[in-house]
């Protein structure tokens, strides 16, 4: 089975003009005509994309007869905060669907936004970052008239679909079936087939495709929070589309094609920001975030930087 190759430095920790600690991890970047146009360590490296591919799912269930408003169909794409904009969102879906938040089979979950997490300490279905996604599922299985109980498994038709338009756009097979955090089923494939499935995605004149991009590009708050990066460089940015994914997983993409995608060997979520707006230079993108800082003694000491 895959193990994760050691790949080279995406990003440093700069102490006080001394490289203290790195992260490593693999980037790969795009051209237009699909070709690369830079690469840190393998581009060939597999990995689980986590919540990066949301939105082939959604074009599979926009395939399957899923009809959704632009608002709600970035929902399904989504990773949110849990605001209650989120909530009030997949319940709509779920509506649609002639269900409710008990048809939900998503692990439960507080609101990843701070405020909303205090003020709704108990976990729930609802509240769980994947609820839109699983929804959008639930919704997939009433439309085509599938099984709502066992939507999960991985032999499923909604799963089935999921797959099935991953390796299409991806030009290459799944090589290995996992359990992403939220319960969903999660498929292991290579960083360079991901940036290919999320470049085919962008630049696709099926209506399918771009219906589902271009209600993420429209409703960036939707598919994170406004307080969250992805959300706030969407907004910034026309025409850019971007998704994280956990365990340090992004892909971001322009309507021209170019892409980029990284996966952080650790994890870690503290690279994030440097590796990000380095990698959307590539993209024609300047793009301005605050550094994370390092401090020492209660003052500003260095940063984390992008390797490249």
């Amino acid at each position: 089975m895959n193990t994760l190759a050691i790949g080279e430095t995406l990003a440093e920790l700069v102490r006080n003009n001394v490289v203290e600690s790195i992260h490593t991890g693999h980037f790969v970047a795009l051209d237009s005509d699909g070709s690369i146009l830079m690469q840190k360590g393998d581009p060939t490296q597999l990995i689980y994309p986590r919540s990066s591919y949301k939105s082939i799912l959604a074009s599979a269930m926009v395939r399957s007869g899923v009809q959704l408003e632009p608002r709600l169909l970035a929902l399904t794409c989504a990773s949110h905060s849990g605001l209650a904009m989120h909530q009030d969102g997949a319940l709509e879906i779920l509506a649609l669907a002639g269900l409710d938040e008990n048809a939900l089979q998503n692990v439960k979950g507080k609101p990843l936004d701070e405020a909303a997490a205090l003020a709704n300490p108990v976990p729930t279905r609802l509240a769980m970052n994947c609820s839109g996604k699983h929804s959008g599922m639930l919704l997939g299985c009433a439309t085509s008239n599938w099984s709502t109980t066992d939507y999960l498994n991985v032999d499923h038709p909604v799963q089935v679909a999921f797959k099935d338009e991953l390796e299409n756009l991806a030009g290459e097979k799944v090589s290995h079936v996992a359990v992403d955090g939220c319960g969903a089923p999660l498929f292991l494939i290579s960083l360079l087939g991901l940036a290919r499935a999320i470049r085919n995605l962008t630049i696709s004149v099926d209506p399918v495709h771009q219906e589902v991009v271009n209600a993420c590009r429209s409703f960036p708050d939707m598919v994170a929070g406004p307080e969250r990066m992805t959300s706030r460089l969407m907004k910034k940015h026309p025409g850019l589309f971007m998704k994280s994914g956990a365990e340090s997983i992004m892909i971001a993409s322009v309507p021209d094609g170019r892409t980029f995608t990284y996966k952080v060997n650790d994890g870690g979520l503290r690279p994030r920001v440097a590796i990000t707006v380095a990698g959307l230079k590539f993209l024609g993108i300047e793009a301005v975030e605050d550094q994370e800082m390092v401090f020492g003694g209660g003052q500003v000491v260095g940063s984390i930087r992008s390797a490249f």
